[in-house]
């Protein structure tokens, strides 16, 4: 038996007025996800638990099979197992992302929590300026892919408030500052960062071709090193994990999973749908287990972007699950997860808690049940909910 998770980051959505009332999910041409809807398990999984930040790591973490009541110790630290920085017991992990602060009238606002997208190669130059001119004993750099970065404080301080950038675009940044013990140290690397990053010669490259500048790092999502049984321990499995994110790579790499790079991955709306897919077939040929991540959903999302976030759904659904379904016959016997991790709402441009629709699909039952499709009302109708960390043993029949 194989078994795949198939997750388009963020899919999730609330209902839109210029939609006549649809989500974003409702509104997308789906053949392939409304066919495994149509024959297979719907429901609701709730994959924040309560009081948990609705971000990517707790969810995907979740999805992944783990209890983040149990698991979870943030984000950073799995981003720091993707780029293989081996954190000590007394480090403590940030996220870093580089991010275009705008001025208006005496105050600076996140106007751009990826600045720009920006590519690796102008990002790796940036970190490296950082690290080269910042960092010392007590804070290390670390480059990885785009605008998310890493930064570890060596003997630091973890119980701080940190706020995700994605969450206040457009906003002052003046009152989401770290805040708590250590936080004074915190802001004057960043005001010292800034001033690095003001007249870097990427960045003065970057206006001139129109491009906006990094021009500044935001620090969030801190943590210690998590303690994770692998999925050959849980499971007795192997298996890889696609995906074009750290923070997910880092997951994989925690629960003792393969990385599968795929040229052209770039967890946004142009990444390579198809080699995604295309990649999880060769995997299932030497493993049972596939995890693949797509992260364009989210990321139009966070941008307000509403006709990216139907493509981006609808390219997953032709090129990833579409791809799977053609093969299904090569690939025999298996059962498919398909499912957000969390709603990004494009009206809100940013994660909430609710509980997300999945579909559970089995190819040895592939008999028509339903005509009603894939989509947060069809799998609300049929009462069904779990926690989302429950659905992973579900996916295995355990």
């Amino acid at each position: 038996m194989k078994y795949l998770v198939l997750l388009g980051d963020g899919m999730a959505d609330e209902p839109i007025e210029v939609l006549g009332g649809l989500t974003p999910l409702q509104k997308a041409h789906t053949p392939h996800m409304d066919i495994l809807a149509n024959s297979g398990i719907l429901g609701m999984a709730a994959t924040v638990p309560k009081g948990f930040h609705p971000g990517s790591d707790v969810a995907n973490l979740a999805v992944f099979g783990y209890d983040p009541a149990l698991s979870y110790s943030g984000r950073a630290p799995l981003e720091a197992a993707s780029i293989g920085v081996d954190l000590g017991p007394d480090d403590i992990a940030f996220r870093l992302n580089l991010v275009w602060l705008e001025a208006h009238y005496g105050k600076l606002y996140m106007g751009d929590f990826s600045a720009g997208h920006i590519c690796t190669s102008d990002a790796a130059e940036l970190i490296n300026s950082l690290q080269s001119e910042l960092g010392d004993d007590q804070f290390s750099f670390h480059p990885g892919i785009s605008y998310r970065h890493l930064l570890v404080w060596h003997g630091g301080r973890e119980k701080l408030t940190c706020t995700p950038p994605h969450d206040i675009s457009s906003q002052s940044i003046e009152s989401h500052l770290p805040q708590g013990e250590g936080s004074a140290e915190l802001i004057a690397l960043t005001t010292s960062a800034q001033m690095l990053l003001a007249n870097h010669p990427v960045n003065n490259a970057r206006l001139e071709r129109g491009d906006l500048p990094a021009n500044s790092i935001w620090l969030w999502g801190q943590g210690r090193r998590p303690q994770m049984k692998t999925f050959q321990e849980l499971y007795g499995l192997d298996g890889g994990v696609i995906s074009a994110v750290d923070l997910i790579r880092g997951l994989g790499v925690c629960a003792g999973l393969k990385i599968v790079e795929v040229p052209g991955a770039t967890g946004y709306i142009d990444t390579n749908y198809l080699g995604k897919g295309e990649a999880a077939l060769e995997l299932l040929k030497e493993s049972d287990f596939v995890y693949l991540h797509v992260e364009a959903p989210d990321e139009a999302a966070h941008g307000g972007l509403l006709d990216e976030k139907i493509q981006a759904i609808e390219d997953f659904d032709r090129f990833v699950v579409g791809t799977i379904y053609a093969h299904l016959d090569q690939i025999g016997d298996c059962r498919i997860l398909v499912m957000p991790d969390h709603p990004t709402p494009v009206e809100l441009r940013t994660h909430t808690a609710k509980a997300v629709p999945y579909l559970l699909f089995d190819s040895r039952t592939p008999h028509i049940q339903r005509d009603s499709g894939y989509s947060e009302v069809s799998a609300e109708s049929t009462g069904v909910r779990c926690a989302g960390h429950l659905l992973l043993p579900q996916l295995l029949e355990l």
